[in-house]
């Protein structure tokens, strides 16, 4: 195995015309590329630069998030949990008053380390016979967060496990108007080893979805302003002036925060004076029998690899669907996380190198990046700093862990489709 943290592992499902691959880098266990072959074309739908070390050029793309995703306001709060006690003190990195995304090196700026199945912790041995069996493809990995680090109680075990699911019955495009290519699983595991202490606790991928930048009709502009999306979101999170929570949750009803009808996300581009506007705001969802299981029990046999693999993405379970006309390329999403961070790359940059396959040259400073409304950023998880906000919390997740063998378990399932879009439309 390579010991350098960004050489690519490749994720593919075997022998499936069309095909779902995964390109990882361990550094920030950061999903490289997600490439989608069919109809003769090849689509890329994650934003990002040619070389993985760019990436450390510009923060938050693609990476995981930790130990707590989004916004915290800095200081020092008190924490108790089952009779455990502590205290975090989130370090300011995006202004002198907020903690963005766990710090200034959070889990996005270390490398994982890749785990073979039989030596986790945190999966149950009926677990890891499940993603042997029944996964395409699969990789696990961990990261040891410290006690005190980035201002966080406790030493944190965390494994990460990343998988392709094979759709369960192969079929011709030619047959099918819309055609499941399979789907992307990651379900995040933590347990804190230090016994009476607490932490609170946040996991996501941070990942920025383009559906259309590996067509050439798309390639000058790379926006998602035409994407379809809709979102059971009936609550958006209010937020200050700095981008924290106030704690109170608001209803989406008559704004352009209302995605439970599709609509594309150009349709009611929110506008901010001497700003680019856009998406950055928390949804959040009605409370499913899914957004449950966020602590699992210690010893527990519950095999929730096989619920997570055998979970329709449909109804209510279908929690965001995101998807292009154009490219005819569409993902439903599905978690027990309450709800989701929307943002539409506001602040991209058009000096980050642009892929090749996204039209770019792979070089920085083309002024061929990425910028404003470049991608949709679909981030899974809990409220912002949902333990000071219990009003804001409608599943009864607060996000404390406690040291008392008690596992997290947060999971995002990403089912792709393809169907043959309208228009004959050329690939670079």
């Amino acid at each position: 195995m390579s010991t350098d943290p960004f050489q690519p592992v490749l994720l593919a499902l075997p022998s499936l015309t069309p095909s779902l691959a995964l390109e990882l880098i361990p550094n920030g266990l950061l999903m490289h590329r997600l490439f989608v072959q069919a109809d003769g074309k090849t689509h890329d739908l994650l934003i990002g630069p040619e070389d993985p070390r760019d990436h450390l050029k510009k923060k938050y793309v693609n990476v995981i998030i930790g130990r707590y995703a989004n916004r915290l306001p800095v200081g020092e709060f008190s924490l108790e949990r089952d009779g455990a006690k502590g205290t975090v003190k989130p370090i300011s990195n995006e202004s002198p008053t907020v903690s963005l995304h766990g710090g200034t090196t959070g889990f996005d700026y270390v490398p994982w380390t890749q785990l073979q199945p039989s030596g986790s912790k945190l999966f149950s041995s009926e677990e890891i016979s499940t993603i042997s069996s029944d996964l395409g493809a699969s990789s696990l990995w961990t990261y040891t967060s410290k006690d005190g680090e980035n201002g966080f109680d406790g030493t944190l075990y965390t494994e990460v496990l990343i998988g392709l699911l094979s759709p369960s019955k192969p079929t011709s495009i030619a047959k099918e108007p819309e055609y499941l290519m399979g789907s992307v699983v990651i379900i995040y595991r933590a347990k804190l080893l230090d016994e009476g202490k607490v932490t609170p606790l946040n996991l996501t991928q941070h990942w920025g979805f383009n559906l259309t930048a590996s067509l050439k009709d798309a390639a000058h502009s790379v926006s998602v302003k035409s994407h379809q999306l809709a979102m059971k979101a009936d609550k958006t999170l209010e937020l200050d002036k700095n981008g924290l929570s106030t704690g109170k949750l608001l209803d989406v009803a008559g704004t352009y925060h209302d995605f439970r009808t599709p609509r594309t996300i150009g349709s009611q581009w929110p506008t901010v004076e001497n700003g680019p506007g856009g998406y950055d705001w928390y949804y959040s969802f009605p409370p499913t029998p899914s957004t449950t299981d966020h602590r699992l029990a210690p010893g527990t046999k519950k095999n929730v690899v096989k619920e997570v693999l055998e979970k329709k993405l449909e109804g209510d379970e279908a929690k965001v669907e995101l998807g292009s006309e154009t490219s005819g390329v569409k993902i439903v999403f599905g978690s027990n996380q309450s709800g989701v961070q929307f943002y539409t790359n506001n602040y991209g940059s058009t000096t980050f190198p642009r892929k090749k396959i996204h039209g770019g040259s792979g070089v920085e400073g083309e002024g061929e990046g990425y910028g404003s409304a470049s991608a949709a950023f679909l981030e899974f998880h809990s409220p912002l700093a949902a333990w000071l906000h219990p009003d804001t919390v409608r599943d009864g997740f607060d996000t404390l862990i406690a040291g008392n063998g008690e596992v997290y378990n947060n999971w995002v399932k990403a089912d792709v489709y393809y169907k043959t879009p309208s228009g004959d439309v050329q690939q670079v």
